[in-house]
């Protein structure tokens, strides 16, 4: 089993669907691939954020009443074709809604994996973004403006990070941190908008699968825009920097601070 092959079997193997063979396969290479072992892990701090420790909400009574009205009335006591041939239908049933679900996501994963390698990136960008949330100190420098905050990361990190846009009213320089990106230090700043929070990492950009296709001109770069688990996702470079901007915003917002970002960078 190859890396492709293991990362595609992960979400599986959480939830014990996987075949006793396949599940010994993917074990044995996660013993030997510290890249696809961490990328285990990644899924599982994700999979606990999102399941235990994001509020969930209940349905409100008017959608409850909505769905009642819609629920079907009883069925009269005579025995259709259904009652005598439905049991041995639903099982089948069940499998061909499971693939028309499954399928064309699995293709789409397989697809992007084999062709740029955005979707490690794409990841990579959501679960530190997620990590971030979730710190009890996600700034280790409160923002005093940019010219406070772009000098706390000398000596902490093994490249300057270039960065000019200070902030303004719809989108305030909240402050910044030291974090990671994949196998690299990566520089944090922290930007608002609203209630929510937007993380700009920037890292060396040396190395990674860059994307290459469905660019679009954002500022004086080019940006490779994507959503995952219902964030937006900005990935860009200049020179010898990458970028990947992430938040809940809406995407013409997120945009929207990324010009300015990529203007100034």
């Amino acid at each position: 089993m190859d890396c492709r092959e293991a990362q595609l079997h992960l979400m599986d193997a959480q939830w014990g669907r996987l075949r006793p063979e396949l599940q010994g396969a993917l074990r044995a290479h996660l013993d030997t691939c510290a890249v696809c072992s961490r990328a285990e892990a990644e899924e599982q701090v994700l999979t606990e954020i999102l399941e235990r420790r994001l509020p969930q909400h209940p349905a409100s009574i008017a959608l409850k009443r909505r769905l009642a009205a819609q629920w079907p009335v009883a069925p009269v006591a005579t025995r259709s074709w259904w009652s005598r041939w439905g049991a041995s239908l639903v099982p089948a049933l069940v499998a061909a809604a499971v693939l028309l679900v499954a399928l064309p996501v699995y293709f789409e994963r397989a697809n992007v994996a084999q062709t740029d390698g955005t979707a490690g990136m794409v990841r990579e960008a959501v679960n530190d973004y997620l990590r971030l949330l979730s710190s009890q100190h996600p700034l280790e420098i409160a923002s005093g403006g940019i010219h406070q905050v772009k000098p706390w990361f000398e000596g902490r990190l093994d490249f300057a990070p270039v960065v000019s846009f200070e902030g303004d009213q719809d989108f305030p320089l909240k402050g910044g941190s030291v974090g990671y990106f994949l196998d690299r230090k990566a520089a944090v700043f922290v930007y608002g908008r609203r209630l929510h929070t937007i993380a700009l990492f920037v890292f060396r950009a040396d190395g990674l699968p860059w994307p290459s296709r469905g660019l679009e001109t954002m500022g004086s770069a080019r940006a490779s825009a994507s959503v995952s688990r219902g964030f937006n996702i900005l990935l860009w470079r200049v020179g010898e920097l990458g970028y990947a901007l992430v938040s809940d915003v809406d995407a013409r917002e997120l945009r929207d601070l990324g010009a300015k970002l990529a203007g100034g960078a």
